[in-house]
């Protein structure tokens, strides 16, 4: 049995927890940390964080992307932060960033900061009237800034985890990164995607797939495929 790498981040994108739990019961052993998203929270998504932290000893990256006036992120995270969970994402945007860690406190909560959505490409970035230039780039100045406000780490497409690795501000950040998908699977609503292996080679901590593993007939073998390929951890 392939051992747990919590390199590896599961995103539990089904419909409610019901059917998140049934895919964790089947997984076992194998997957030390797991993503809650927003698609789960009107389906039980904090007690489901909840459980599987407490009961089941697991990781948790709660993936909400807040953003609002300072005010209301800092008390948002500020209750978040009760439940001793592991990772929270919030918008790159510095007050946004600042806000959040100021909600944190002093807990072990590591605020996360999205750069650009890796579903997003410049065409997207145009019709949100976001500044000219190269999505990249982009990414990496939002990186910094954030960085700048206090961020733990950032999110990340996979393309853009080394320029972002070697900022100066990067040093002891996580970046943690979606858009991987193992070799051969398809690329569903992702646009600037790589490999589990291609993402940790350019700088990437944790890297997050969904549906390669849950629309998978087997999950733990599709588990055990992605660990066996990822490089040696240093």
């Amino acid at each position: 049995m392939t051992a747990a790498d919590d390199r590896l981040i599961v995103a539990l994108d089904l419909p409610d927890a019901l059917r998140a739990l049934g895919l964790v019961d089947r997984l076992g052993e194998a997957v030390s940390f797991y993503k809650i998203g927003l698609g789960m929270l009107t389906g039980g998504g904090l007690a489901l964080a909840r459980e599987l932290k407490d009961e089941r000893g697991k990781r948790i990256f709660l993936d909400m992307k807040l953003f609002d006036i300072g005010a209301t992120v800092e008390a948002a995270v500020r209750g978040l932060a009760r439940f001793d969970l592991d990772f929270l994402t919030v918008h790159g945007d510095p007050q946004v960033v600042r806000a959040a860690k100021e909600g944190a406190g002093g807990s072990g909560l590591r605020i996360l900061a999205v750069t650009v959505l890796t579903s997003a490409d410049r065409g997207d970035l145009d019709a949100a009237m976001i500044v000219s230039g190269e999505v990249a780039e982009i990414v990496t100045e939002r990186a910094a800034r954030a960085f700048e406000a206090g961020a733990d780490g950032v999110i990340a497409s996979p393309r853009e985890a080394a320029a972002i690795r070697a900022l100066p501000g990067a040093a002891g950040r996580l970046i943690v990164t979606p858009g991987v998908r193992p070799e051969g699977a398809a690329p569903g609503d992702q646009k600037r995607v790589a490999t589990p292996a291609g993402a940790l080679d350019a700088g990437a901590d944790h890297i997050v797939i969904g549906r390669p593993v849950w629309q998978a007939r087997d999950p733990r073998a599709a588990v055990a495929g992605i660990v066996e390929g990822l490089p040696r951890a240093t």
